[in-house]
């Protein structure tokens, strides 16, 4: 089935959201990408089901899980309007797909490992009618114990910070904005700001800004699609910004592969950002440092297991020594021309 969730009524005093219900379509289209997360798809729904009052649709793809999702989603859900795939086109290409579909003023991308708090997607939506200038929106996330998860939105990398990085500066000295600038070292998420990238796990944007921007660049095939978008909106003028207001819990990585992995495909990410968004002078600087970042956090990360002498230290070690080893795979980032929204 494909139709859209009918939502209870409720009035935000603004001339977009009045204009988006007298035309009887959604104020916002919800876009929701699973793969093999059933249970906690299922209860991301129930919370947008239990805490959205505004009028709303949700596009859900399965990227051909094989837990029994789709099943269990149409048969709980059957105003969702759900696309079962046959393939597993990531997290950019579905969102992309997704999109095609929305008829909602306003786009949300909210990841499946979600839970929505409190009328959290009606607040991001008022936050975006009061503050249009940011043109995307997030909000306060938290781990599953309510714990802050900090991951909610981070700054753009620059040489600083990718220095940062790659030295552990930025691991150990957390809560220093200075040392640690992508995450916003210090701020707890607890105030209205203005920030470089928010997460995909949580982002609200304007359904034309997005058809603009053309979706997601479909070379970031794992990671790294939100800082390009958010890079690319803001050269348009944008100005993203996080609301605390709007809260959701994200228990992170329900879906994630194993930690060799998930650096891997880090690295090829930000080795594209690199070239993408870096200034000349810098990109290859800022390449070097990342290149070596695995070898060099293998030698510290040996040195401290043989100190420490703890299995998880050995297995940290292990790791980044397995994805030194497959440089090959990641030395040139992920590749190719800037692509359309659905190529």
């Amino acid at each position: 089935m494909t139709t859209t969730v009918q939502s209870s009524d409720n009035t935000l005093q603004n001339k977009g959201v009045v204009q988006a219900r007298t035309a009887n379509t959604p104020i916002v289209s919800i876009l929701v990408v699973n793969y093999n997360t059933r249970e906690m798809t299922l209860e991301c729904l129930r919370s947008i089901a239990r805490e959205t009052s505004i009028p709303h649709e949700v596009i859900l793809i399965d990227n051909a899980s094989h837990d029994g999702s789709a099943e269990a989603i149409a048969a709980e859900f059957p105003d969702v309007h759900l696309m079962a795939e046959t393939a597993n086109h990531g997290f950019a290409k579905a969102n992309n797909i997704a999109s095609e579909m929305a008829r909602g003023t306003y786009i949300l991308l909210l990841n499946p490992d979600t839970v929505v708090l409190e009328g959290a997607i009606d607040r991001i939506v008022a936050c975006a009618e009061h503050h249009p200038e940011a043109k995307i929106w997030g909000g306060r996330t938290l781990y599953g114990d309510r714990q802050l998860n900090p991951t909610s939105c981070w700054g753009r990398m620059t040489l600083w910070s990718v220095l940062c990085t790659t030295t552990g500066l930025s691991s150990v000295l957390r809560n220093s904005a200075l040392f640690n600038p992508e995450g916003y070292g210090g701020w707890q998420r607890d105030s209205e700001r203005a920030v470089d990238i928010v997460t995909g796990a949580f982002l609200l944007i304007h359904r034309d800004f997005w058809n603009l921007l053309g979706g997601f660049d479909l070379r970031y095939v794992m990671y790294g699609e939100e800082a390009d978008l958010c890079l690319r909106a803001r050269a348009l003028g944008a100005r993203p910004m996080i609301t605390p207001d709007a809260t959701i819990v994200h228990y992170v990585g329900a879906s994630e592969q194993v930690r060799g992995s998930k650096i891997i495909m880090l690295l090829k990410a930000k080795l594209l950002l690199i070239r993408d968004h870096f200034p000349g002078w810098q990109k290859a600087p800022a390449i070097w440092m990342f290149r070596v970042w695995p070898l060099s956090r293998y030698w510290a990360s040996s040195l401290v297991a043989r100190l420490r002498g703890t299995s998880a230290g050995h297995e940290r070690a292990q790791s980044w020594k397995d994805v030194w080893a497959k440089r090959d795979e990641w030395w040139h980032g992920y590749g190719g021309q800037r692509s359309g929204s659905n190529q």
